[in-house]
């Protein structure tokens, strides 16, 4: 429980540190507290009460809602207020589609300049009728006339011929219904300019990553497959049994960053190559990431690039994990089996799981059975654990940025907001979820927003992130009684 804890800790001090600490001076470890209390709570309460002694449900409940609360308020309290903003509307705030633009400062503009930028507003696709000036943006004002996409593209084209690469030009939908334009100081120039630029791929870095995690997983991958310390001290080789595990675990994760990585360069997006994190416990591995260093140009290059790494994984982790449960033995269905247990796993603790096991055991397994998972098989499973966490739809995570650019930023967060709701009384039924419930507390809401976060989906990319969401249900949810009486 203290690992776990200090994990925790570790992630959300990280997470707190990169999403807020540019945006207020209320201290980055009071966010942290106030964030990991509900945690502390519960481990408090199960050192002095026993593991066996439930948390009060209700308790729980309030500290998982009015932390987030206080979370947001503490936020508020800290940001600066600069002359320019303190009776500015909500309405009138903007989104920076990067955090490094936060740290840029807009040189004001002269009148022949001002001149200049309302001369790239044709009328026709886009009347401006104001222009604010921001510490860190100038925002334009007026009404649509024609298409998000032509709107959009027009203005680009002339802010683009009469300022070269100055600005970045951000169209977002304000609080009352109507979009309107932003230009924020570009920080690629700003950094080319300083002779500044770190590199944005170090292939050096991500050989000696993955072969490391190579070694990590394979050490952990021969634990599960039975070879205790003693075994390997006699016989070294022995390490190799956990090759299985290993390669298909890395394939899994590398398949899924990958995905996202050849989708962004192919909306040339910047973004560093795939990154693993090896550890020498646990899993072996904490996963793999990618860091996109441009902004998203639209909304559908938000979709594309968010689907593609759990698409991508799921297409190796279906067969690695049907071949792994095919290996696998049936085992009396003990009190412990569930979802993450793999000595026993509960088939019937998954939708998706149920149906890939029957599929693979045919009539060996049984109501009364649970499934002693292969190497191999551990392996898809947590193919499909990564699958589930990166298509919640929660802030910055894959399954955010699909509802973001089906529905909006504000309907994208307001669906995050409610599915950790919906999570964390999942975990009531299923505690196994309860460290997913945890995190999602802990990843922010709101999503950044593209470059062209107005123009909407097409009807396929809107089919492909319902199909997507289906794929949560069926991962996390438990199977219903009727599909195991038709199943077993």
């Amino acid at each position: 429980m203290l690992f776990w804890l200090l994990l925790l800790g570790i992630f959300t001090y990280v997470v707190v540190k990169r999403s807020v600490a540019n945006v207020t001076r209320t201290p980055t470890w009071l966010l942290w507290l106030v964030m990991m209390l509900p945690a502390f709570s519960l481990v408090i309460w199960a050192s002095v009460q026993g593991s066996e002694e439930p948390f009060p449900t209700v308790l729980l409940i309030s500290l998982f809602v009015l932390c987030p609360l206080l979370y947001w308020w503490l936020i508020q309290w800290g940001r600066p207020q600069p002359a320019a903003q303190v009776k500015a509307r909500p309405s009138e705030r903007t989104t920076l589609p990067s955090s490094e633009e936060s740290k840029s400062t807009l040189r004001p503009m002269n009148r022949d300049e001002e001149a200049t930028l309302k001369h790239c507003f044709p009328w026709t696709v886009y009347y401006l009728q104001n222009i604010e000036y921001r510490p860190q943006a100038m925002i334009c004002r007026g009404q649509l006339r024609a298409t998000p996409t032509v709107a959009y593209e027009t203005v680009r084209e002339n802010v683009h011929s009469r300022f070269g690469d100055r600005f970045l030009l951000v169209f977002q939908e304000g609080f009352n219904g109507k979009p309107f334009f932003a230009l924020v100081p570009n920080p690629r120039t700003q950094t080319q300019q300083m002779s500044t630029q770190p590199p944005l791929t170090r292939p050096g870095l991500a050989l000696g990553l993955f072969l490391t995690t190579v070694f990590t997983t394979t050490g952990v991958g021969a634990i599960i497959a039975g070879v205790s310390e003693e075994t390997l001290q006699a016989d070294p080789a022995s390490i190799l049994r956990g090759l299985p595990y290993a390669l298909a675990l890395m394939a899994i994760l590398g398949i899924h960053e990958l995905g996202h990585y050849l989708m962004a360069r192919r909306y040339q997006i910047q973004t560093t190559l795939p990154y693993f994190i090896p550890v020498p416990f646990f899993l072996g591995t904490f996963g793999a990431f990618i860091q996109m260093r441009s902004p998203v140009p639209n909304r559908r290059a938000l979709f594309d690039v968010g689907i593609a790494g759990p698409m991508a994984g799921l297409v190796i982790t279906l067969p690695v994990l049907l071949l792994g449960l095919r290996l696998s033995t049936v085992v009396p269905l003990a009190e412990e089996a569930s979802l993450l247990n793999f000595e026993a796993l509960d088939p019937s603790a998954s939708v998706m799981v149920a149906l890939l096991s029957k599929l693979a055991l045919g009539s060996r397994l049984t109501l009364e059975h649970a499934i002693h998972l292969h190497p191999m098989a551990v392996a898809g499973c947590l193919g499909l654990v990564v699958t589930a966490l990166n298509l919640m739809p929660v802030g910055q995570l894959d399954g955010g940025h699909i509802v973001h650019a089906m529905y909006g930023q504000r309907t994208g967060a307001i669906i995050g907001q409610v599915s950790r709701l919906l999570v964390l009384a999942l975990a009531v039924v299923h505690p196994e979820l309860l460290i997913w419930a945890i995190l999602l507390f802990f990843i922010p809401a709101v999503d950044e927003p593209a470059l062209n976060d107005v123009s909407e989906l097409d009807n396929q990319r809107d089919l492909w992130g319902l199909m997507s969401l289906v794929v949560l249900v069926m991962i996390v949810l438990p199977a219903p009684s009727p599909l195991l009486s038709l199943l077993f």
